[in-house]
């Protein structure tokens, strides 16, 4: 099984586990550079060797360390964990997987509906995503592009919706061809990544992650920007810029149901 670096959710395959990740903008970044990761430990190794590390700071005492693995071990010898799970008995190494872990079905119980099908979903980011890829049975028009339509006409102050000249929905599905296989894997002939099978590209191809980025954080002092709504919610949810609680951004996302479905035609937040 392959398990996403930030959430609990596991897979059979590391092409789903990837495109999990790029979906829900799930993935390791660099402290200094765009560079982003599979996992922590290949991150901590890119950092290490480019210098790209800051100093990891005791989250009891004030020591400070040069790495993550350090500053782990020091804690560990030391008992210092702050970002422990007691009831899980497991020790996590930073303060956003804690919280993602605790936000995560293993604590919280579903509470966000489809505004369509009714089906019950642990976030609002999962429940986004749902509609997005046209997985409900009830909406199987809707899918990205026409969600951003109805929501970008609700979000006339642009709270959350990038603001752009003109445009077009991308009502496109790819279909791999043979000319995709590069003698080794199935190639995207956007960033070059190999997958191991025609239908694993086909999904990436797909996917939001090539895809122009059109909405943005509603915090004006985060830069993030993201390509589809679900990553929005992720984002929001794991409180990594402060800007709402996990509770709050289930209720924001019950505001944009009334935007998609109508009964509500000012976004807000």
């Amino acid at each position: 099984m392959y398990e996403c670096a930030t959430c609990e959710d596991t897979f059979y395959s590391r092409d789903e586990c990837d495109e999990h990740m790029d979906d829900y903008d799930h993935w390791v970044e660099c402290d200094s550079c765009d560079r982003t990761f599979r996992s922590q430990r290949a991150c901590d190794q890119h950092m290490d060797a480019l210098d790209h590390h800051r100093l990891f700071e005791c989250e009891t005492c004030t020591s400070q360390f040069r790495s993550q693995a350090g500053v782990e071990r020091h804690m560990r010898e030391l008992d210092h964990w702050s970002t422990y799970c007691v009831p899980c008995d497991r020790e996590f190494n930073s303060e956003n997987n804690l919280r993602m872990h605790r936000n995560s079905r293993i604590h919280r119980s579903s509470g966000v509906l489809c505004p369509f099908c009714k089906t019950e979903f642990v976030t609002a980011s999962g429940a986004s995503h749902h509609v997005e890829t046209g997985s409900c049975s009830n909406a199987p028009t809707l899918n990205r592009e026409s969600i951003h339509r109805l929501i970008r006409a609700s979000d006339s102050r642009g709270l959350i919706t990038n603001q752009q000249i003109e445009w077009h929905e991308e009502n496109v599905k790819y279909s791999v061809t043979n000319a995709a296989y590069n003698g080794t894997a199935w190639e995207c002939y956007c960033c070059h990544r190999g997958f191991r099978t025609p239908a694993a590209l086909t999904q990436h191809l797909n996917s939001p992650i090539h895809k122009q980025r059109i909405y943005h954080c509603p915090n004006g002092n985060c830069p993030k920007e993201f390509n589809s709504l679900a990553g929005l919610f992720s984002h929001l949810e794991s409180e990594s810029c402060k800007f709402m609680r996990f509770e709050r951004v289930q209720q924001v996302q019950k505001n944009l149901n009334d935007a998609i479905t109508g009964g509500r035609r000012l976004l807000t937040i």
